[in-house]
């Protein structure tokens, strides 16, 4: 992080229920307790006691006081908890991006779950697993049904274990079982092609520790293969966020040296804090400035930015950025709206507790929590419009979000009335059609990708069809209670 901060947590930026995403910043624990309100401690003494002693069975010690601390860290705002041994060992998996298990990215259709693509070297990518594969079983649990981070679950373990996956390939009709020895797997954040003769696509799905060197080698592999590159999309969609420094060092390759990528403020000295675009803010101490093997072109390359309600946190920071110094064209949806910062400190060797600390803002000074940020050109997710979007839950949704304390913040009484609508036009279609005709999210990066097609549009010139029902969505109004 930056050269004046000193470490004592670490930071990422991560999401709740793997949607959203929190940026997450190092910095040291206060030296002073605050005062303890007696008279409440000895009221949650007397409750204590009363469970222990009254209860109809009796309760464990370290649940009881496990739960306590959990509902005092979840009533502040939905990004702030605290983690068990299980949940901080999850959550630094989703930091580090690495973990144990078979190696597939995986989606829910028609209640299986579908593989999108095995991690190349993975095992699952050795068992010979394809795009398109349904799970319908795994070991001796049946899928259909199953929630997907049930399955998830299910499928990682412990290194050199064995799960079986029982597998439905369409175009063979065809049911075989496959037993896979779990292994660490990496998982890859960044992807990327030339779609077209001078014009690239990167795609980062999420910030994580490997993305700036996997980021800096997509692109040189990009430019040996077209070296005169005249136009670059880079896609943010539903990207959740990660790691800080990471979004700083992904900023820092576009824009020019020692300006500013993204401020934070709370009441913390040390949150109070402006991030540049200089090695010192994003190479952690591992060696040398991994974007010094960048081309100088991409410094200046024609740059369009592909976001949505799915883009958070740390992907917010980059297009922010991106945006304020001018440097791209934001084109797509306004984004979720996660301008807050959590600390992450440990409590102990496999506890830690994860705490809204400061809010960050873009280079110009905005705050973009509850609110998000409005896209320079409104483009739709399909051509026949942004159904998918209304229906996305975004950071001014949640319960207790925390404002952006900027300015008058104003309710928007459509945002229910809309995603109640869509809703019902999806339940609509899946009536009247067979389900393998039901309308299904973009896939991002073919040549089916409507908003790609408008973003290379842009870069070339060309007309772009531009959205006829999105508008920007105002920071909606907290009601205290």
């Amino acid at each position: 992080m930056g050269h004046k901060l000193k470490i004592a947590g670490w930071v990422s930026i991560g999401v709740v229920a793997g949607a959203l995403t929190t940026v997450s910043l190092q910095t040291v624990a206060r030296g002073a307790m605050a005062p303890l309100p007696l008279e409440e401690l000895q009221q949650f003494a007397a409750v204590y006691g009363m469970i222990k002693s009254d209860y109809v069975e009796p309760v464990d010690d370290k649940k009881l006081v496990t739960d306590a601390i959990s509902g005092m860290v979840a009533s502040l705002d939905p990004h702030s908890q605290y983690f068990d041994k299980k949940s901080f060992k999850e959550f630094r998996e989703g930091t580090t991006g690495r973990f144990v298990g078979v190696g597939i990215e995986i989606s829910q259709e028609d209640g299986l779950i579908k593989i999108v693509s095995p991690i190349e070297g993975s095992p699952a990518f050795r068992a010979g697993l394809k795009p398109g594969d349904l799970i319908t079983k795994i070991d001796d649990t049946a899928v259909k049904g199953l929630a997907l981070g049930d399955a998830v679950k299910r499928m990682r373990g412990e290194p050199a274990t064995k799960v079986t996956l029982t597998i439905f390939r369409k175009d063979e009709n065809r049911s075989f079982p496959v037993t896979i020895t779990r292994e660490e797997i990496k998982t890859q954040s960044v992807k990327g092609k030339v779609v077209e003769p001078g014009y690239a696509w990167i795609r980062l799905t999420q910030f994580q520790e490997r993305t700036v060197d996997d980021f800096v080698r997509k692109v040189e592999e990009i430019y040996k293969e077209e070296p005169q590159l005249k136009g670059l999309v880079l896609d943010l969609r539903n990207d959740p966020g990660g790691l800080l420094d990471s979004a700083v060092a992904v900023s820092a390759a576009f824009l020019p040296e020692n300006v500013t990528v993204v401020s934070t403020d709370g009441q913390l000295a040390e949150s109070k804090f402006i991030y540049k675009a200089a090695p010192e803010f994003y190479q952690r101490g591992l060696g040398g400035d991994p974007l010094k093997r960048l081309p100088a072109a991409l410094k200046t390359v024609p740059l369009v930015v592909l976001v949505n309600e799915g883009s958070a946190s740390a992907s917010e920071i980059v297009a922010g950025a991106l945006q304020d110094h001018k440097r791209a064209t934001l084109l797509g949806s306004q984004t979720f709206g996660k301008g807050s910062v959590q600390t992450v400190r440990p409590l102990g060797p496999d506890t830690g507790l994860k705490l809204t600390t400061a809010r960050y803002y873009t280079p110009s000074g905005r705050s973009i929590q509850a609110k998000g940020i409005v896209p320079d050109v409104m483009v739709d997710e399909t051509p026949e419009g942004n159904v998918f979007a209304a229906l996305r839950m975004r950071e001014a949704d949640l319960e207790k979000h925390l404002s952006s304390g900027q300015g008058a913040e104003e309710k928007d009484p459509e945002r229910d009335k809309a995603r109640e609508e869509a809703r019902k036009q999806l339940e609509e279609e899946a009536k009247k059609k067979p389900v393998a005709e039901n309308r299904q999210p973009p896939e991002y990066g073919n040549d089916k990708d409507f908003q790609l097609a408008q973003a290379l549009n842009q870069l070339k010139g060309r007309p772009v069809l531009l959205s006829k029902t999105q508008v920007e969505r105002k920071e909606e109004v907290k009601k205290e209670n």
